[in-house]
């Protein structure tokens, strides 16, 4: 039995399950609110060509079109639903509304012949992009609302092969251990990317390009080990210089990422980057999808050489700043927080990133145990235990100082805000006394003489304004070394506190506030307040 509800009519591809975080379906509103930020004159001329290079639900194209129709045949949707609603009661037309019929019909196979492209990046893909712009899944069907001669019509998928050099892929890196496979199973060799020249792919100069592309692609590695495959669809289609270029991506590259560092400096000194939308929190854009680091878009635009207005979004509310992206080596997402940093950064201070170790301080990885006797003390993910200096080969000046450490892994989710907006960034904050080592868990963040210096920096790196520092680099569930180059050294013969920080700084009382908004204070025992 069918339950009817009255008024209730969703979009199918609103309501469609994600194939993975990887491959994030783009919500209609969200791709509304991405296609506003071009020039809505784009919509009114019958001669500008769109393609999404990355096309999984087609939701682009589909929009793009209903813009480009409209544009031609204004408010068509209604009338055609009240021509629909005439034919099912057995109404016979009137010559306008057969006249209007045949103008949409022309209008539909113009649009569709004409202006609208797109790249599938899988075989399923293909199929649902072309029945969300064509109504069928083959565009040559009679159930097509327009008539190709073959079955892709302009949403073409053409399955991809890999070129292997030493082992990789040389256009996207895949390794050939585990992507040169038999011809049953996916590739994911992705056409748009897999070719020196994507303007033989339709032989056509395109206006717009706008795509939404797969995020990650298994690297072969431990557990669920990826490596970042997005940067490349975007390098194409920058090389390809269309009028305008809309991407939607995962925001990691603002300062992290496997082997994004070449790609995240080209992105900071383009300055054709027009616009660029931020989530902090992903479920804000793609609900019930959890993105390390959130996620944004941006508006390349080939004409415009200046500087990037830049939109926040965390929890539903928003802040526009306009500012150049590469005011420092990696990107910071608020305004304010760039105002604090340049501050800070006045005073010309060294800072902790050149004291802050690499991973495996002491050549200990994360599998290292302790033993049943020794002749120090091993800190690692268990707890404490015994182990044996005579085993330690690297760092082993430091075995009898004191040691401030702190957690590789950060305390938050995937460097994601709590349903409060507020993170603490750092996890464990502990001093170490001599005759002791740590394993591949935790980073050293100082070596003393003294414990009274340990101390103090390790109360140091527990203010709000260290990890608030840290924060605006670490957007990961990892913080490295480089995530502490915002945060300046100080004098740990004292004891510092967020007061005397503020003050030293001179921090106003808005940017207090922005800070104390955003970073959750650390009880007594070093457990987040609740």
């Amino acid at each position: 039995m069918a339950i009817s509800i009255k008024g209730y009519n969703p979009d199918i591809l609103s309501c469609l399950a994600n194939l993975s975080n990887d491959e994030v379906f783009t919500p209609p509103e969200i791709a509304n609110d991405i296609l506003d930020l071009l020039p809505q004159e784009l919509f009114q001329s019958t001669t500008t060509t769109f393609l999404d290079p990355g096309c999984k639900s087609g939701v682009f194209l589909r929009e793009i079109a209903k813009r480009l129709i409209n544009a031609q045949l204004p408010a068509y949707e209604k009338r055609v639903l009240l021509i629909d609603e005439k034919q099912n009661s057995g109404e016979p037309l009137t010559a306008d509304e057969t006249a209007f019929l045949e103008d949409l019909q022309r209008v539909v196979d113009h649009v569709f012949h004409n202006q609208l492209f797109g790249i599938a990046i899988t075989e399923l893909t293909s199929l649902l992009s072309r029945r969300s712009v064509y109504c069928a899944k083959y565009a040559d069907s009679k159930y097509s609302v327009t008539q190709f001669s073959s079955p892709d019509g302009n949403i073409r998928f053409v399955p991809g092969n890999h070129t292997w050099k030493d082992g990789k892929c040389v256009f996207c890196g895949a390794p050939q251990s585990q992507y040169d496979r038999s011809a049953d199973l996916e590739s994911y060799a992705y056409e748009w990317i897999h070719t020196q020249d994507p303007k033989r792919i339709f032989g056509i100069d395109f206006d717009v390009i706008i795509t939404n592309p797969p995020y990650d692609l298994s690297d072969g590695g431990a557990k669920a080990s990826s490596k970042p495959i997005y940067q490349y669809f975007v390098d194409q289609a920058r090389k390809f210089k269309p009028r305008y270029f809309i991407s939607v991506t995962p925001a990691r590259w603002f300062s992290g990422g496997k082997g994004l560092d070449s790609f995240r400096a080209s992105m900071l000194k383009d300055r054709h980057i027009r616009y660029l939308v931020d989530y902090t929190d992903s479920s804000e854009c793609f609900p019930g999808i959890d993105i390390s680091g959130g996620v944004c878009y941006f508006l390349w635009d080939r004409q415009y050489n200046g500087d990037c207005t830049i939109k926040n979004v965390i929890k539903g509310k928003t802040s526009i700043s306009q500012r150049p992206l590469d005011e420092f080596q990696t990107f910071v997402r608020y305004s304010l927080a760039a105002d604090i940093i340049k501050k800070v950064a006045a005073y010309g201070e060294p800072t902790m990133d050149r004291q802050v170790s690499s991973r495996k301080p002491f050549g200990l990885d994360t599998t290292v145990s302790s033993l049943p006797d020794g002749d120090i003390t091993l800190r690692y993910s268990k707890g404490l235990g015994k182990y044996k200096s005579s085993l330690i080969t690297t760092g082993r000046d430091m075995i009898d100082k004191w040691k401030t450490i702190t957690s590789y892994a950060s305390y938050d989710h995937a460097g994601q805000p709590d349903k409060d907006g507020m993170r603490k960034v750092m996890s464990i904050i502990e001093v170490l006394p001599p005759k002791s080592v740590c394993s591949e868990v935790y980073l050293i963040a100082g070596v003393f003489d003294t414990e009274a210096e340990a101390e103090n920096l390790r109360v140091y790196f527990r203010t709000k304004f260290v990890r608030f520092l840290v924060a605006q680099i670490a957007v990961t569930q990892h913080i490295t070394k480089g995530c502490f180059a915002f945060v300046p050294n100080q004098d740990f013969t004292e004891e510092w506190t967020d007061e005397k920080l503020y003050k030293k700084y001179n921090l106003t009382s808005e940017e207090i506030n922005f800070i104390e908004s955003l970073i959750r204070p650390i009880d007594k025992e070093g457990a987040a307040n609740e």
